[in-house]
């Protein structure tokens, strides 16, 4: 048998088991009991605020220093 043949064989039997035994490990990873509370905080990462409403893009050093100093 030659290298290409065993190599067919191998992917179209033991690999293809392979890959599918991982991908339904995964499925029931992310679906598993318990992890909707990991999953909730992920979803509410983007609306937590982390700076002040006023001080969009500054470190709060800086909002701070020049708080004051801002000439509207």
């Amino acid at each position: 048998m030659d290298t290409y043949s065993f190599l067919r064989q191998l992917a179209d039997s033991w690999v293809l088991l392979a890959m599918f035994s991982f991908f339904v490990g995964v499925i029931l990873w992310a679906f598993r009991p318990g992890s909707s509370d990991t999953y909730a905080a992920v979803a509410r990462i983007p609306l937590r605020e982390d700076a002040p409403a006023g001080c969009a893009g500054c470190n709060g050093a800086d909002c701070a220093a020049n708080k004051g100093a801002r000439n509207d």
